[in-house]
């Protein structure tokens, strides 16, 4: 499983693994118990991992920097019913974050997220766009 074809959705617990995409929804399957079930776009937004920033006193980085600084830590990852917890694990681990714009509930999210990551040995890698493909949109715009 890579992680360019991970999403969250919005409504459902968890993350998923984007099986097929149709015009009014996607069917996908969960990576913390296995099931498959088709969720509707009328109902569900899907955010790919890929595409999440998160917001930091800099510039916004994308979220696999923050899942990478947390497995380069060594720190324990905090319970991730515990906010303060959460949030002083964060201070530590990724001092940059915007703690007034990154709300507790998307921390919380974060080290729940990791932990699935981890469970289903997923690398932590982006999708790499092929050269061909770059040079083209280079030359498009």
């Amino acid at each position: 499983m890579e992680y360019g074809k991970l999403i969250s959705v919005t409504g459902l617990s968890g993350l998923f693994e984007l099986i097929s995409s149709k015009s009014d929804g996607a069917v996908v399957k969960s990576l913390e118990d296995g099931t498959v079930k088709f969720a509707s776009n009328r109902v569900h937004n899907f955010s790919h991992l890929e595409s999440i920033e998160v917001y930091t006193i800099r510039e916004n980085v994308n979220l696999i920097e923050i899942f990478k600084a947390m497995e380069a830590s060594g720190e324990a990852l905090p319970n991730e019913k515990d906010a303060k917890a959460v949030k002083e694990y964060f201070k530590k681990v990724y001092a940059d974050m915007d703690f007034d714009r990154v709300y507790d509930s998307d921390r919380k999210k974060m080290v729940k997220w990791l932990n699935v990551l981890k469970a289903n040995n997923i690398e932590l890698k982006l999708t790499e766009v092929p050269e061909e493909e770059e040079e083209t949109a280079e030359e498009t715009k």
